[in-house]
C-alpha cells in the first residue's frame, strides 16, 4: 500500500506550479509521489533539476520524495534560497526544526471540502437529538462502530482465511539472489542467515550487514490501487518481495488473483518472481497472462524478452523490445535491457544509443553504469570499462554483478590481489557461478596460493565444465608447484586439447611428464613448445627444459648443445637460477681441456705433461626454477 507523503506545511501543487503547467514529467513525478512511489518521483524530479536547478517548486517536491531529515532540510533550504518568500519552504523548515519561527505557521489552505463534511447536519437545520437517539446518531459513535466492525471483519478474514494458509505460505527465507550472470535489474542479497567464514560458504550474511550500506530493491513498476479486500494480502506479498522471498511472494500473490481478476500487474509480478527463481517457463506463462488481461501493459513484453533470451541467447527479441517501448517510452529498464541484448550481438553503436536514453530516464542508476562498463569491456577498452565499473560500485556497493565485472577487469590489468578479494566476496553469494570460481583460482595461482587455486577451480568444474577448459592450465601449473604430477598431467592434457597451439599448455605438459619420469613423452611436448615459443623468455625456458629432459634420456650430446645455446642468449631472457644451473651442468658434462705445461728437462731426458686437477661436479639444484605465465593463455 502506498506510503503517505511526508507532511509538508502546504500543498505546493495547490499554491504554486512550475512555469509550464503542462510539464508531463513534473506531473508524473507528482502522481508517483501521491501513490507512494518515492524512488520514481525522486528520479523524475532529479531529472527536472538537471535542466532547471533554480526552480524552487522542484526542490520542495523533491523534499517530499526523500526520507532522510538532513536531505529534506537541504532541499527546503535550497528552495528558500531561490525564493526567500516561499511560504512552503519556510513552513517545512520550521516544522523540521531548521528555522526559528518569526510567527506561528499558518494552517494549510483547504480548497476543497472534506468528503465527510457534506454529510454533517448543521445544528440550526434541525433540533438536536437527545438521549440514546442522539448518541446513536453521533458521528463519532458511528465512526467508532464502523471501526469496530472493520476490526471484526479483518479478524474473521485473517484468522479464518489468511492465517491457516500462512503456515504453508510463510516458509523459511530462500537465499536466492537475483540472476546476476545476465546483469538484469533484480533485488539482490536477501534472506541470508550465516556469516561467511570461507570462500565456499553457503548462506552468507546479507552484504548490507557488514558494508554499512542500505539497499533499495527494484521498485515495482506501478503501485496499482488495490481492492479493499486485497490490501492486507498485498502488503504481506510486498514484504516478501522486498526480502527476496520469492516462494512466499508467489503464494500470496496467487491469493490476490481471484480478488482482482482484471489487474494485469498481479500475473506480471508473479512472472517476475519466477524469473528471479530462474524458472523461465513459468515466468513466460504469467507474462503472457498479463498481456491477455491488458495488451497495453508494457512491462510484460519486457519480461517476455528477458526470459526468452535467458532460455535461448540466440532468440531475436527485437519485436518484444519495440512493443514495450511503443507502449511506454519512459520505461528506462526496456532501453537498458535492449542495450545488453545489443552488446551481446556486437551492435555497440545502437547499444550506446539505448544507454544514453536509459541514462536520461534513470540518471545515476548503477545498472546503467554497469552496462556502460560491460559495453566497453566487450570492446576491450578496459580502462573505460574499469572507470564505469568503479562508478557503479560507488553508486551501489551491494550490486553483485559489479563485483564480478571488477574481478574480470582486475585480472586484465594484472591486479590479482584485488581480483581475488572481489571474487571471494562475489562467490560467497553467487555460489553457482562456475566461471567466477575458475577466475578466482586463476587469481590465486598468480598470487602463489597454489592449493587454494586448485580448490577454487575444482569448485568451478564441479558446478559446470562448460567453457572452463581454458582454466585447466592454471590448475595444472598449480598442481606442478604442489608436486601433484598425475593431476597436473590430467589438467594440462585438457588444456592442450582446448588449445594445441598454446605455448604455456605445452611446456607445462612437458614438465608434468618430466615429474612422472616419462622423459620420452616429455621430449615430444617440449619440441612442440619450442615451435610455439615467440619471445626470448619463452625460447629460453623451452631450451632449459629440453636440456634437462635430454640429460634424463641420456642424450648428453644434445643436452650439452642446448645448455650452450641457452648461455648464448641474453641474460635478461632467463632467471639467474637457470643461468647458474646451465653453467654447473656444462662444467660437469664437458671435461676441461688439458694444456701441456713446458718444463726444463735434464739433458737426455723426455718432456712429460703434468695433468691438472679436474673440477668437482657441482650439486644440481633440487628445485626447478620455472617462469610462470605472465599473460592469460589464449582460449
Amino acid at each position: 500500500m502506498a506510503e503517505e507523503l511526508p507532511e509538508l506545511p502546504q500543498d505546493p501543487e495547490q499554491e504554486q506550479q512550475p512555469e509550464n503547467p503542462n510539464d508531463s514529467v513534473f506531473q508524473e513525478a507528482v502522481n508517483a509521489l501521491r501513490r507512494g512511489d518515492k524512488p520514481r518521483a525522486k528520479e523524475l524530479l532529479t531529472k527536472l533539476l538537471q535542466t532547471d536547478q533554480k526552480n524552487p517548486i522542484y526542490w520542495i517536491w523533491l523534499s517530499a520524495s526523500v526520507d532522510a531529515k538532513k536531505e529534506r532540510i537541504y532541499c527546503l533550504q535550497t528552495a528558500l534560497n531561490l525564493d526567500p518568500e516561499n511560504a512552503a519552504a519556510k513552513r517545512g523548515l520550521i516544522l523540521l526544526g531548521a528555522l526559528s519561527p518569526n510567527e506561528p505557521p499558518q494552517p494549510f489552505p483547504m480548497n476543497r471540502p472534506r468528503a465527510w463534511e457534506d454529510k454533517l447536519l448543521l445544528a440550526h437545520e434541525r433540533p438536536k437529538e437527545r438521549g440514546i437517539r442522539a448518541i446513536v446518531k453521533s458521528p463519532l459513535i458511528r465512526l467508532g462502530s464502523l471501526a469496530l466492525i472493520g476490526v471484526g471483519l479483518f479478524a474473521v478474514i485473517y484468522f479464518g482465511v489468511i492465517a491457516p494458509r500462512q503456515g504453508q505460505v510463510r516458509r523459511l527465507p530462500t537465499n536466492t539472489p537475483g540472476p546476476s550472470p545476465t546483469f538484469t535489474a533484480t533485488p539482490t542479497l536477501f534472506g541470508a542467515t550465516a556469516v561467511p567464514t570461507q570462500v565456499f560458504s553457503s548462506g552468507p550474511t546479507p552484504l548490507s550487514a557488514f558494508l554499512d550500506a542500505t539497499y533499495t530493491p527494484t521498485a515495482l513498476y506501478v503501485n496499482t490501487p488495490r481492492a479493499a479486500a486485497a490490501v492486507d494480502q498485498f502488503r504481506i506479498a510486498k514484504t516478501a518481495y522486498d526480502k527476496g522471498e520469492w516462494d512466499v511472494f508467489i503464494e500470496n500473490m496467487l491469493l490476490l488473483e481471484p480478488l482482482e481478476p482484471d489487474s494485469a500487474d498481479i500475473p506480471y509480478y508473479i512472472g517476475e518472481a519466477y524469473r528471479f527463481k530462474e524458472e523461465y517457463g513459468q515466468a513466460a506463462r504469467y507474462y503472457n497472462k498479463a498481456i491477455d488481461i491488458n495488451p497495453n501493459f508494457a512491462p510484460a513484453y519486457l519480461g517476455l524478452a528477458r526470459v526468452s533470451l535467458l532460455s535461448n541467447p540466440r532468440f531475436e527479441a527485437d519485436d518484444l523490445f519495440e512493443k514495450a517501448i511503443a507502449l511506454d517510452p519512459n520505461f528506462g529498464e526496456t532501453y537498458l535491457e535492449r542495450a545488453r541484448y545489443l552488446i551481446a550481438k556486437g551492435d555497440y553503436e545502437d547499444a550506446f544509443t539505448d544507454l544514453e536514453v536509459a541514462e536520461k530516464i534513470l540518471p545515476g542508476s548503477p545498472d546503467v553504469l554497469i552496462t556502460y562498463a560491460l559495453a566497453y569491456y566487450a570492446q576491450e577498452d578496459y580502462e573505460k570499462s574499469l572507470d564505469y565499473a568503479q562508478k557503479a560500485y560507488a553508486a551501489d556497493i551491494l550490486n553483485l554483478p559489479t563485483y564480478g565485472l571488477l574481478g574480470d577487469l582486475y585480472i586484465e590489468e594484472g591486479n590479482y590481489a584485488s581480483a581475488a578479494e572481489v571474487y571471494e566476496l562475489y562467490t560467497s553469494y553467487e555460489t553457482q557461478d562456475a566461471t567466477a570460481f575458475a577466475k578466482l583460482g586463476q587469481a590465486y595461482y598468480f598470487l602463489g596460493d597454489y592449493q587454494r587455486a586448485v580448490d577454487a577451480i575444482t569448485r568451478g568444474t564441479d558446478l559446470s565444465r562448460n567453457g572452463l577448459k581454458k582454466y585447466y592450465v592454471y590448475r595444472g601449473y598449480a598442481n606442478l608447484e604442489l608436486g601433484n604430477y598425475d593431476d597436473a598431467v590430467d589438467d594440462l592434457a585438457e588444456a592442450v586439447d582446448e588449445d594445441d597451439q598454446s605455448y604455456f599448455a605445452r611446456i607445462g605438459f612437458s614438465q608434468a611428464f618430466y615429474g612422472q619420469g616419462k622423459f620420452g613423452t616429455a621430449f615430444l611436448q617440449i619440441e612442440a613448445a619450442q615451435s610455439l615459443a615467440e619471445t626470448d623468455e619463452e625460447k629460453a625456458l623451452a631450451l632449459y627444459w629440453r636440456a634437462r629432459i635430454q640429460e634424463k634420456r641420456n642424450d648428453i650430446r644434445d643436452a650439452i648443445a642446448v645448455w650452450n645455446e641457452l648461455l648464448k642468449m641474453d641474460e635478461e631472457a632467463m632467471t639467474p637460477e637457470m643461468q647458474q644451473e646451465a653453467e654447473e651442468r656444462l662444467s660437469e658434462l664437458v671435461p676441461p681441456t688439458i694444456t701441456p705445461t713446458p718444463t726444463r728437462t735434464p739433458k737426455g731426458g723426455v718432456a712429460t705433461p703434468t695433468p691438472t686437477k679436474t673440477s668437482t661436479p657441482a650439486k644440481t639444484p633440487t628445485k626447478t626454477p620455472t617462469k610462470t605465465p605472465t599473460k592469460t593463455p589464449a582460449p
